[in-house]
């Protein structure tokens, strides 16, 4: 009877044994398939940065595509000249028998880019009596596209002192381009002297960029 009794206890420690086994190994397999999941989530997030990395390129090139033009502005258009980029000379175009004499000046693109101008630039005389600003023509005054070397010129017209007299006389000439506030100042070329006048005689005057300016 004992040794029955002792039967079936071992019979019973066995299944105990048996059935935490079998537990322990449905825990082993749910370990083994967790590392996969958490793979397949690192997978998702890099492809999500792929995708932005091949947007990213996208948006690149459109960039590329609209602001490949060097030397432009905002609205694609090429920026203006600057003082610093213009090289400005000045000479006297007077042609024989005018009434008036006539100055040239000379705005090269020097900048190393495409650059624009437009408008009149300012134009004052030095004198030994003051300044003597000169008015605009009125006419029309188109814009214009300068690649890097080339240039533009308007003239100046002024009095010319044939009263015998010592008259004004011109010490330099200033030059302020088109939309800038900066100034370059150049000898005078043209007649030494302005004629005196009480204000009534023939101004001084600056025609638009691209005048000729020979011959008024």
């Amino acid at each position: 009877m004992r040794v029955r009794k002792l039967t079936i206890a071992a019979m019973a420690l066995a299944a105990g044994l048996s059935l935490t086994a079998c537990q322990n190994d449905d825990d082993g397999t749910d370990q083994s398939t967790a590392p996969p999941a958490a793979s397949t989530a690192a997978s998702s997030d890099g492809g999500s940065g792929s995708a932005g990395s091949d947007s990213a390129a996208e948006s690149s090139n459109g960039t590329g595509g609209s602001g490949g033009t060097g030397g432009t502005g905002e609205d694609g258009k090429a920026a203006k000249c600057t003082t610093d980029e213009l090289e400005i000379t000045a000479i006297d175009a007077t042609v024989g028998g005018d009434t008036e004499g006539t100055v040239a000046v000379d705005l090269k693109n020097g900048g190393g880019r495409d650059c624009s101008l437009a408008g009149y630039a300012g134009v004052d005389l030095k004198t030994d009596s003051g300044t003597v600003s000169a008015e605009r023509t009125g006419e029309p005054a188109p814009s214009a596209v300068l690649k890097d070397g080339e240039r533009t010129t308007f003239g100046i017209t002024y009095p010319v002192n044939d009263s015998g007299g010592s008259g004004v006389r011109i010490t330099g000439l200033v030059v302020t381009p088109p939309n800038e506030t900066k100034s370059v100042t150049l000898d005078w070329p043209g007649g030494a002297s302005l004629p005196v006048t009480d204000g009534s005689g023939t101004p001084v005057r600056v025609g638009p960029l691209g005048s000729a300016g020979q011959g008024g």
